[in-house]
């Protein structure tokens, strides 16, 4: 325990960051497993994959929006144990982790009742088509019933990882993974189950890393021990944290915000072909984008950890180091997607024609991403220092003041009115990593600017 916080407040920051980078990006890309592992399978069923992709493909804005909830919770109140460890106050530390574990209870039971009710009904107002809705309704229907392990292995796997485990976090991931690509195809094919099938497996393997993460954080190891004295979520604790997660939770809920406007505008502009490319497309963007952020939330422990100690120089030093980490990789994956689309996107579909499109239209959804390094980098940051202002007003200016206006803008200014909704992503994306860093620029100066003068 001792040789952890000293790691954490006196080890050099690059190998720091290598040793806890490293997991969390291993476990952000077996992570992503999880779903884009269902839609390779289902893509690939015999006769009906077309259909049963875009049908999946509709889910995801229901299945983000749960694993916002688990960040709403977890992204910000494990920054704040960090913080805590960081003052030395192991005891406000441990409540942080009952209470944002007593509330994802309470989240879990509620959302498990409300998309088990209006499943359909989301899911035809998502972009489900009659074509397709059928096999959307048979996944959520049984994704819902594992609301509970979703949110238990997203939110309190934060809190290992905030801690500087991040080797045990990765295996916490590694355990679902690995039990999802084994039970896909058993469910799927074997047992003739479909999407059914997919979903089941997904529900199963997410249990099984529930269980690996709630046995760790009440175990011998864990610097923070879940104890049930804490598991009544104490306001004074708990809405702090949830400030400091709103940002993530503004993030994850407004990707599912976003997708439902996608699908809607394209099933009217382009039809299930366009909805279809859509889903690879987003499944393209989260393997891109998945290592950065694994790099971001293992820098976060770092920079929380000496932020709290009030030591400014290791809290600049690591956020250059993962500023340009992050920038160097977005602008590397930019140009492979850009020379070789059909290669990403003949992972998910064997027909000729929706490679083809698909194809075409990922140049054009993913061109702004170059700098996007930029945009997660400042993210992290703000979110790891406490600024919950500042991380929520990205997130809202590049989500709703931005892209969401620009997809229903777009396809009155472009006579391709399809290609018009595509090309929404870019520039909004452009423009929001320019706020993001003019922002950044003035608020880091001045966070560590307080910090000198408490001293």
């Amino acid at each position: 325990m001792a040789d952890t916080k000293e790691m954490l407040g006196s080890a050099p920051i690059g190998k720091l960051l290598f040793k806890l980078a490293v997991p969390t990006v291993i476990a952000q890309l077996i992570n992503m497993l999880y779903n884009i592992v269902d839609r390779i399978y289902i893509g690939h069923m015999p006769g009906t994959g077309n259909l049963a992709l875009t049908g999946v493909g509709v889910c995801m804005p229901v299945i983000m929006i749960v694993s916002a909830f688990a960040a709403l919770v977890s992204a910000g109140g494990a920054p704040r144990a960090s913080i805590f460890m960081g003052q030395k106050d192991m005891e406000r530390a441990e409540k942080a982790l009952g209470g944002c574990f007593g509330l994802q209870i309470i989240v879990s039971a509620v959302l498990t009742a409300v998309l088990l009710i209006w499943n359909r009904d989301f899911l035809l107002a998502f972009g489900a088509s009659d074509q397709t809705i059928e096999y959307a309704t048979a996944y959520m229907r049984v994704y819902a019933l594992g609301t509970v392990f979703v949110q238990l292995t997203l939110g309190m796997n934060a809190f290992i990882t905030a801690q500087g485990f991040t080797k045990i976090s990765m295996v916490s991931v590694i355990v679902g993974a690995v039990s999802n690509i084994i039970l896909d195809p058993i469910f799927i094919y074997a047992l003739d189950m479909g999407v059914r099938g997919a979903a089941l497996a997904t529900i199963l393997s997410q249990a099984l890393s529930c269980a690996w993460v709630l046995s760790f954080l009440c175990g011998k190891r864990t610097m923070l021990k879940l104890k049930p004295k804490h598991f009544i979520p104490s306001p004074k604790i708990v809405l702090p944290c949830i400030a400091l997660g709103t940002a993530s939770f503004i993030m994850q809920a407004s990707d599912s915000v976003i997708s439902v406007c996608f699908n809607s505008s394209l099933l009217k502009y382009g039809g299930d072909i366009a909805v279809g490319a859509m889903t690879i497309l987003s499944s393209v963007m989260q393997f891109a984008m998945l290592p950065p952020l694994g790099i971001a939330q293992g820098a976060q422990p770092i920079l929380s950890y000496n932020y709290g100690a009030k030591n400014t120089a290791r809290v600049k030093q690591a956020y250059k180091l993962l500023l340009k980490i992050c920038l160097l990789y977005s602008v590397a994956v930019w140009a492979a997607v850009m020379l070789f689309p059909g290669a990403f996107v003949s992972i998910f579909t064997p027909e000729a024609e929706l490679i083809a499109f698909a194809s075409r239209v990922l140049r054009i959804y993913y061109c702004g991403m170059i700098l996007f390094g930029i945009q997660i980098a400042c993210q992290m940051t703000f979110v790891s220092l406490g600024n919950a202002g500042s991380s929520v007003l990205v997130a809202v200016v590049r989500k709703f003041v931005l892209l969401l206006p620009l997809i229903y803008l777009m396809p009155s200014l472009i006579s391709d009115k399809t290609i018009g909704v595509y090309m929404a992503e870019p520039i909004a994306d452009v423009i929001a990593v320019t706020f993001t860093a003019i922002l950044f620029a003035f608020q880091f100066k001045k966070a560590l600017g307080k910090i000198r003068t408490e001293e």
